[in-house]
Order: C-alpha cells, then sequence, then structure tokens
C-alpha cells in the first residue's frame, strides 16, 4: 500500500488543469492564426502545419521509444502549442526540412530531454527558433512580403520594420524612419509606407497583426489564463525606455512603433507567460517582465540582430529559478520569534 500523506490546510481547490489551460492559449492563438492564413497564405499553412505535426510525431516518438513511457501525452494539448509558436515564429517561406529541424530541438532538447512537461528550464518553442535563427541565419531572416498567398519557397521578400528602424540608429538619420507604416497600419498588419510606395516584409507568420494578438490577450486573462504583470511589465519596460531613447534621439523610432514592430507583443503575450519558465509570484513576474523588456531594448538597438525578444525572454528563463527563490509568497501561520 502507498503512503498516505496528509498536508496542513489550508488547501486550494480549483478546476483548472494542464489540458484546459494549454487548449484555452490555443485558442488565444485562434485570432493570430486566421490573420496569419490571409496574408500569407499557402505559406503559413505549409509552416504551421508542419510544425505542429513534426512536435507532436517527435513528442510520441520519444515519449514511446526513448523514454519508454506506456501513457502517451501529446493529448494534454503542450505539444500542439508548442507547434503553433514556433511556426508563429518562423518566416512564412521556410523549407519544410528546416521546420522539421526546429520542431525536433524544441522538443527533443527544449523539452523532452528535462523530463517533459513541467521540467524544461526554457521555453521550448524559443529554443527550437533560437537554434534555427543561429544555425541557418540567411534562411531565418528572409521576410515574405504579405499578400502572397499562392506562393511558399519563390515568395519576394522584403525589408522589416524592424530593420528600417536599425538601419535608421547605425546611420543616425531619423529620415530613414519616415519609411515605417504608421501606428494603425502596425496594429492592424498593412505592413505599407505612409506614401504606399514600399511594401515591407512582414517579420515572422505570428507577428504580423498586434491587434490578433491583443483579442489572445484579451481572451486570456477574461478566462484567467494569465495574469496582466508579465505582459504589462514588458510593454510597458520598452514603452518608456524606447520613448526616453526617442526623445533623446529622434534616430530611435517612436515608442509605439517599437511596441507594434516585431515579436514583442507574440513574446510577451505568449511565450513570456509560459508557466514551466515563467516565475510564480506577481512581484517575481513583474521583475521578469521588466528585464525581459530591458534586455530586448539592448538587443535591438546594439546587437547583431534586429529582433531581441526570442533571447531576452531566455535569458530571463534561466534566472527564474533564482526569482523564484528569493520572491517567495508570504507564509500562513505564525512568524517564529528570531533568537
Amino acid at each position: 500500500m502507498g503512503k498516505l500523506v496528509v498536508s496542513l490546510s489550508p488547501h486550494a481547490h480549483g478546476n483548472d488543469s494542464v489540458e484546459k489551460n494549454m487548449y484555452g492559449v490555443i485558442i488565444a492563438l485562434i485570432p493570430a492564426l486566421v490573420v496569419s492564413l490571409l496574408y500569407f497564405g499557402l505559406g503559413s499553412a505549409i509552416v504551421l502545419a508542419t510544425s505542429v505535426i513534426a512536435c507532436v510525431f517527435f513528442e510520441w516518438a520519444i515519449t514511446k521509444y526513448l523514454l519508454g513511457r506506456e501513457k502517451s501525452t501529446i493529448c494534454d494539448g503542450s505539444a500542439i502549442l508548442t507547434g503553433l509558436l514556433l511556426g508563429f515564429n518562423l518566416p512564412s517561406n521556410l523549407p519544410i526540412w528546416i521546420i522539421i529541424i526546429g520542431a525536433l530541438v524544441a522538443i527533443g532538447i527544449g523539452k523532452m530531454t528535462f523530463g517533459g512537461l513541467g521540467n524544461n528550464p526554457f521555453n521550448p518553442a524559443l529554443v527550437g527558433r533560437c537554434f534555427l535563427l543561429v544555425s541557418f541565419p540567411a534562411q531565418m531572416t528572409s521576410w515574405p512580403v504579405p499578400g502572397q498567398l499562392t506562393t511558399y519557397l519563390d515568395a519576394q521578400t522584403g525589408a522589416t520594420p524592424l530593420a528600417i528602424m536599425k538601419n535608421a540608429i547605425k546611420a543616425g538619420d531619423p529620415s530613414i524612419l519616415e519609411q515605417l507604416p504608421s501606428s494603425m497600419n502596425l496594429l492592424i498588419g498593412n505592413h505599407v509606407s505612409p506614401d504606399a510606395s514600399v511594401i515591407l516584409g512582414s517579420g515572422t507568420a505570428g507577428e504580423i497583426c498586434a491587434l490578433a494578438l491583443l483579442l489572445g490577450l484579451a481572451y486570456m486573462l477574461w478566462k484567467k489564463i494569465i495574469t496582466w504583470h508579465i505582459p504589462v511589465s514588458i510593454i510597458g519596460t520598452v514603452f518608456v525606455i524606447s520613448g526616453l531613447m526617442h526623445l533623446a534621439d529622434p534616430s530611435y523610432a517612436n515608442p509605439v512603433a517599437v511596441i507594434l514592430s516585431g515579436g514583442l507583443m507574440l513574446g510577451a503575450i505568449f511565450m513570456a507567460t509560459d508557466y514551466v519558465t515563467s516565475p510564480m509570484t506577481p512581484k517575481g513576474q513583474l521583475i521578469y517582465g521588466v528585464c525581459i523588456g530591458f534586455l530586448t531594448i539592448v538587443i535591438r538597438n546594439w546587437g547583431s540582430y534586429p529582433e531581441g525578444m526570442s533571447f531576452a525572454i531566455l535569458i530571463m528563463n534561466g534566472f527564474t529559478p533564482l526569482i523564484n527563490t528569493y520572491i517567495k509568497p508570504k507564509r500562513f501561520g505564525e512568524v517564529p520569534e528570531k533568537k
């Protein structure tokens, strides 16, 4: 017979489960999924389908044949979510074989190496994405222009808003920023210059429309899948720092454009809020979010890559255990007297 362990009160009860929360996040991603298909059509469908199928397959195969577990975990939704998030972090013209490698790294190294869901210290989708970015920089920084619904590998590419911001900083020329789309266009994913003379590349398949991502955020807050602390602290930190830099030097883009460009919204809402790799307490989450926002600005402005969100989140994933150690909730019961 097993040993029965009864812990002291208070006891918290709820109807949350891994499956419920995972599929809740997947539902929140539906607006971004629909927009991605509307803007990129065939390319987005191939990338997302390949990523999801590969992630589910690798989790099933590793669980069954390498870990020797009889019960499969592919039905809890975590592999599907990893596949979706990985696909959302890839260009819509990425070859299938590279996507499969990314899925293998995300599931095999980022997740199952540490024992599976709940044990991974780093976000698996970002592990896969950063591995591909370092291994295949040319393919991972080729951004298709939206509107090519029936093209895939031969899609026309263009510079992204983040690349324009980077060029303006390097040249010290604020006039370069005039090529950026308006804030409203960035919000809805219409990446054209104000005079409509230049159509820009979109970045990854999931980051093109900030409005769709905000709808997902509203849904998750309504369903209490996540709290506001991490997204608000990241976005608020980026807004304040980039606003001060813009005031000091106009060659830095205005804070609204910075927030609505690149993968910041996708990362702040769906990647940094991962239960396993983010701090447990509200205070810890605020510290975590502020640090991610700060690192994102540093990498975007002075790093080798125009985007820094993925690296910032992975770096802070590594600090999550330290934050949890020093930022603890108040204990119940009597506080022992110090002697």
